[in-house]
């Protein structure tokens, strides 16, 4: 029988990960609190109207072998052709042919599945569509024209000659890019997505997101590429996270991986109480003894013998019944969020026509997301769910399932328009720079998240005062993406909560590895044994 309770806060990527590892320590018992009543944060699957979105668009890609290897065991890859490949008549995913004696995996059969999907995603910018990251394929300089094409090449040259001290975003993207590339297509999504421009955020963000890539990166992709050899399936070892040209992805997307990694912590044995809103975590000495929550209008208390926390630091540190310095809790309630909305839109078709030579079904673009670096919109990024899984669709024959992207504080002016008129708004825009005519929409429908994204600015500046305080306490982790205040992938997600279980089996005290995934260069890269 497990003798001690492990708290976990929050059912997302980090939170049922380090519940899986606790469970393979025969004294911890986990016990998951989740405030609402969906798995996976948001990294969850949202369904309308038999339609399914995948909030934020999610690759499922690792350099990590560990975390491919916990991804692999929950399902089996494809090995016979998806609903588009079958409609187009050819296997356009390179799966490859199953192994002798290898089970069928046939994604029009079976649900519990991989699929193998095409990496392809661009930008628009002056109305046209260039690679993202940028490229430097001929279409590249034809879209941009002579003229901006040498004011580039000079601008990037005067950046790798006399390079910049960090001091913020802006400076870390012109040091790889040059000032020209930079303010075109990167300082407008940038202040759409988080408020502010990129001269006032912290470096941290690019050194996270984009550390190995650069526009002398994308040049050698493009000279290495005719030589390189083809990795496995999903591989890709050598490849840039950003270069990527494959990736798995769930057939009924990323919900449907972490509804079945919880179904595997039920059937071990761990809990989960959904509903459950942590409103305090007592602490004595250096330790946490209980959590509070409340959950149907009723209030629990759990003892805790070890909590891990992926829950947002301002409202961690908040719920914290021990004193605090003045400073940790300034710091910690002045954090800022960006917070997320997506209105899904069904339409008949696309305005815009596929000019690639890749083959879709309806000959739509083959996108999975485009961002829109376009000035004269507020709209940040579009999904193209036909592309993602054919099976978040109900017809890909008939129409388009598309995920329309805004980034926003609660509260604003966008945060707080009735649902028709968001909607309204949103379409009008797509309509705007030419993506869809506006009366071929068909239904849509708009979801809010918030605190999605962890911001790099502000009281960010002073973090490691709160982080100093919170591993004072011997018995918490944070992990995770707003657990740790750190833009994260799932992947790294993943990291930071095997890491801190590694810390509680190993009784260590240092918890400088949980905080160190996805900083280090190349850490994320790394095998873990």
């Amino acid at each position: 029988m497990s003798t001690k309770t492990a708290i976990i806060i929050g059912a997302g990527p980090a939170g049922i990960t380090a519940a899986l590892e606790l469970l393979k320590i025969a004294d911890y018992h986990p016990v998951i609190l989740e405030e609402s009543f969906e798995v996976g944060g948001i990294s969850r699957t949202v369904e309308y109207n038999g339609r399914r979105m995948d909030l934020g668009g999610h690759r499922f890609f690792s350099k990590s072998d560990r975390v491919m290897s916990v991804w692999r065991a929950f399902m089996p890859v494809q090995n016979k052709p998806a609903r588009d490949e079958n409609l187009l008549g050819e296997t356009i995913f390179g799966f490859g042919p199953a192994p002798d004696n290898s089970p069928v995996c046939d994604p029009e059969r079976e649900d519990r599945l991989w699929l193998v999907r095409r990496r392809v995603s661009r930008i628009v910018f002056l109305r046209k569509f260039f690679d993202y990251p940028i490229s430097v394929k001929p279409r590249t300089f034809i879209n941009l024209g002579a003229r901006r094409t040498v004011k580039a090449g000079f601008s990037f040259l005067a950046a790798k000659i006399k390079k910049r001290e960090e001091n913020s975003l802006a400076d870390f993207m012109i040091n790889r890019f040059g000032k020209v590339l930079y303010r075109m297509f990167f300082e407008g999504y940038n202040e759409k997505l988080w408020g502010i421009n990129p001269t006032q955020m912290e470096p941290d963000w690019g050194a996270q997101r984009i550390k190995g890539l650069s526009l002398s990166k994308a040049v050698w992709e493009a000279l290495r590429k005719p030589f390189a050899k083809k990795d496995g399936d999903i591989a890709q070892k050598n490849t840039e996270t950003s270069l990527i040209e494959r990736f798995l992805y769930p057939k009924l997307g990323p919900g449907q991986l972490w509804r079945l990694a919880l179904d595997e912590v039920l059937a071990k044995g761990g809990e989960v109480r959904f509903g459950a809103k942590v409103t305090g975590i007592t602490a004595k000495d250096v330790r946490v003894t209980a959590v509070e929550y409340e959950q149907n209008g009723d209030k629990f208390a759990i003892q805790a013998d070890v909590c891990l926390s992926s829950m947002p630091v301002k409202d961690l540190i908040a719920a914290i019944s021990a004193d605090k310095p003045a400073k940790v809790a300034e710091v910690a309630n002045a954090l800022p969020y960006r917070d997320f909305m997506t209105v899904g839109l069904l339409v008949k078709r696309l305005k815009i026509k596929n000019k690639t030579k890749i083959r879709t079904v309806g000959d739509i673009v083959p996108d999975t997301w485009i961002y829109v670096q376009e000035p004269d919109v507020k709209l940040g990024r579009i999904q193209l769910f036909n592309n993602w899984s054919p099976y978040l669709n109900q017809d890909i024959t008939e129409n388009v399932w598309l995920g329309l992207e805004y980034f926003c504080n609660e509260g604003d002016v966008m945060w707080e328009m009735p649902d028709e008129d968001f909607i309204s708004f949103a379409a009008d825009e797509l309509a705007s720079i030419g993506i869809i005519d506006r009366g071929d929409v068909l239904d849509a429908c708009r979801i809010r998240v918030k605190k999605a994204y962890p911001a790099y600015f502000g009281a960010y500046k002073e973090f490691g005062v709160v982080r100093e305080y919170l591993d004072g306490f011997a018995n918490l982790y944070c992990i995770g993406r707003n657990g740790q205040h750190r833009y994260n992938n799932m992947d790294h997600s993943m990291l930071t909560a095997m890491e801190a279980v590694a810390n509680i089996k190993n009784g260590a005290t240092d918890k400088s590895k949980v905080w160190n995934v996805n900083t280090e260069e190349d850490y994320h890269e790394l095998k873990v044994k």
